[in-house]
């Protein structure tokens, strides 16, 4: 009666060890797991609103954080104001000079060929009294300084005059419209900057952390959202060493999740090339110093979004495949 009682309690044991999934050798384990999206600050300046909290569902382009905006603001209208100068200059150039300005240009020429007569006039007068020595030198050099001065005015105001009929060059229209590429460069630029101060989803997702509060200044570079996307996650496992010449990129798994009653369809994504120690989770005493290789399998059922950080044990179905 007693060798019974010991047959039937060593049966149990083999029926329960049956039934546990992580009991078989072709089984590893892990957690649900998400790719990490980190909303980093372009800018040094206070949060000024929070529209999202921990949790919270969001759509892609979605404003989720909104910093400081002032400075970036004015920045972007002085840059409208020397665009708008450059467009201003163009168009000047373009048109050409103004009717006005030919006659007024033309007017000065008149002045300066009047005062340009006059001048030579007044010298011939000077060397004839100087020649009948009625006229000191220094009378004679004043009258020949004010010729010259006549002759060089004279020239500059045909030089005005013959610019203005000639009209603008290509060569100024080239400059002028560079000018006002740059500065249009300049003005989209700073329209970047400002949209950049509302920090935004970059994909449907999940908000999973949130690193600062309202008045909070981050640094340029610092994280200040995480974000995990939309969809199911994926099982993070690691393979054992001995099996990871068996696991291959698409093949199909069964994923037991911890709380549910029934497995899961996963395929395996990815495998990693290079070796691991065995993270602490999975050790035991026996598999303590073995290497792994870390896995990514995805959940392919069409079901409700699974939390991350839950414990899997992934059946990877090497002994249905012989």
């Amino acid at each position: 009666m007693k060798l019974h009682s010991q047959w039937a309690a060593m049966a149990c044991v083999l029926m329960i060890s049956a039934c546990d999934p992580s009991s078989n050798g072709d089984h590893v384990v892990g957690e649900l797991a998400s790719d990490r999206i980190e909303l980093t600050a372009e800018n040094s300046e206070p949060v000024v609103e929070i529209l999202v909290a921990e949790g919270e569902a969001v759509m892609a382009g979605q404003v989720l954080m909104r910093q400081d905006n002032a400075r970036a603001t004015a920045r972007l209208a002085e840059s409208d104001a020397a665009l708008g100068q450059a467009q201003a200059r163009l168009d000047e150039l373009v048109r050409g000079p103004r009717s006005e300005q030919i006659s007024a240009a033309r007017a000065n020429m008149d002045g300066a060929t009047d005062e340009l007569t006059f001048r030579r006039a007044d010298y011939t007068r000077v060397q004839e009294i100087f020649a009948k020595n009625l006229a000191s030198p220094d009378l004679l050099d004043r009258a020949k300084a004010a010729l010259d001065a006549a002759e060089a005015n004279s020239k500059l105001r045909r030089a005005q005059l013959q610019e203005l009929l000639s009209g603008t060059t290509i060569e100024e229209l080239a400059q002028a419209e560079q000018s006002l590429k740059q500065a249009a460069s300049r003005r989209d630029l700073l329209a970047v900057d400002l949209s950049r101060h509302d920090i935004k989803a970059p994909v449907d997702g999940i908000v999973d952390s949130r690193l600062f509060e309202l008045g909070e200044r981050p640094a340029p570079g610092q994280t200040m959202l995480v974000m995990l996307p939309a969809g199911q996650p994926y099982a993070r496992v690691y393979v054992p060493e001995h099996l990871r010449v068996q696991v291959s990129v698409g093949m199909s798994v069964l994923i037991y999740v911890d709380g549910l009653d029934a497995a899961i369809d996963g395929r395996v994504r990815w495998v990693s090339s290079e070796a691991a120690f065995t993270p602490y989770y999975a050790l035991t005493e026996r598999d303590r110093g073995h290497l792994t290789y870390l896995a990514k399998i995805d959940v392919v059922e069409d079901r409700e979004r699974l939390p991350n950080g839950i414990p899997v044990d992934v059946d990877l179905m090497l002994s249905n495949s012989e």
